[in-house]
């Protein structure tokens, strides 16, 4: 069971001052939060693309590169990489650098993107959204696979039997698909056997089951080892020493962009009693005290299947010292935790077969 951090670099304004940071200073935060994971113990850490002015990663690599000389066993991994509107090409070669200057660490994750903007940006048109996908994926992939690359499509330019470098350290480099929980995605990751990370943000992440089992049953059609799969989950949350604290500390920011995102998306308003519902046991939200983290989080993996949790820290501006404060909980207390119980779980399945 892996734990690990993901975050999109947020710069929204600070809910109690009206502050908006710089990009460069947050830039700065995020390469300490990666340090800091990496010295706690934790096994991964995810940096969404995004190209808005309230977010300050467009270029997710960079950002790993930057703290990769200052770690040494964390992965380092988009969170999402917005392939659709990306050069495949570049993308590889990007995290193939990473590769390299981590000594083996990086990963991708590629996705479709919720957030949209980066199509007009680089010329896309959103008419083409699924057969770029399913196009640039069929690219990066080839290009993983081999050192020289032929390969014709719809919406690139074609290449005839020209080297990309550097090569990565690792081979395969990883490669994650990315879903919000649709159901094709699903199985296009199970088809290909690469594997799966969901955005569990909302509803019962119980619900998410039925998705790991399809996945797994894809994989197996396709002749894939459905046992040597992973699933991972991307879910927001935070932890502070009590469970009372944990939440006040985190609700005002994750209201204000739940509310932001709802009138771009048309959701409904997010409020308190909405808060506090998910972040119940049940719920999506993993707020709490190291001991109710940790309990949600195998509560997760023993029902839905999941293998690597991604707890996704802050949702909108939130204190520096506080985000820290939450990653080395994370890494100190809740996954010795979950490592243990789960790892318990199995061996008694183990002794019952």
């Amino acid at each position: 069971m892996e734990i690990g951090i993901s975050t999109f670099v947020e710069t929204t304004p600070d809910v109690h001052t009206g502050e908006v940071i710089s990009h460069a200073q947050r830039l700065r935060e995020v390469v300490e939060e990666i340090v800091l994971a990496d010295r706690v113990g934790l096994d991964v850490y995810g940096v969404g693309e995004h190209h808005r002015k309230d977010y300050a990663a467009s270029s997710p690599a960079i950002v790993l590169a930057a703290a990769a000389p200052q770690t040494s066993r964390i992965r380092l991994t988009s969170a999402v990489t917005v392939l659709s509107s990306a050069d495949p090409v570049r993308v590889f070669q990007d995290f193939a650098t990473l590769d390299g200057i981590s000594g083996g660490r990086a990963e991708i994750m590629a996705g479709r993107g919720s957030f949209i903007e980066s199509f007009p940006l680089f010329g896309y048109d959103l008419d083409h959204y699924d057969e770029l996908f399913d196009e640039k994926l069929e690219l990066l992939l080839k290009i993983r696979a081999s050192e020289q690359v032929t390969w014709q499509g719809g919406h690139r330019p074609a290449i005839d039997n020209l080297g990309v470098y550097p090569r990565p350290v690792q081979n395969p480099l990883p490669v994650w698909i990315g879903s919000g929980g649709n159901q094709e995605s699903v199985v296009r990751a199970g088809l290909l056997g690469l594997p799966l990370v969901l955005a569990i943000i909302g509803g019962s992440p119980l619900q998410f089951a039925p998705l790991v089992q399809l996945y797994k049953k894809a994989a197996a059609h396709a002749g894939h080892d459905a046992s040597k799969l992973t699933v991972a989950s991307h879910s927001h949350g935070f932890i502070a020493e009590t469970t009372e604290l944990a939440a006040d500390k985190f609700f005002p920011s994750t209201q204000a962009v739940m509310n932001v995102l709802g009138r771009e998306r048309g959701w409904g308003r997010y409020d308190r009693s909405s808060f506090d519902s998910a972040r119940s046991f049940n719920g999506a939200l993993y707020v709490g005290d190291p001991e109710t983290v940790a309990r949600k989080i195998v509560h997760l993996r023993k029902n839905v299947g999941i293998t690597r949790f991604l707890l996704h820290v802050p949702v909108g501006s939130m204190p520096h010292d506080e985000v820290m404060r939450a990653i080395e909980l994370l890494g100190t207390e809740v996954a010795p935790r979950v490592r243990e119980e789960v790892a318990a779980w199995e061996a008694e399945g183990a002794d019952r077969a």
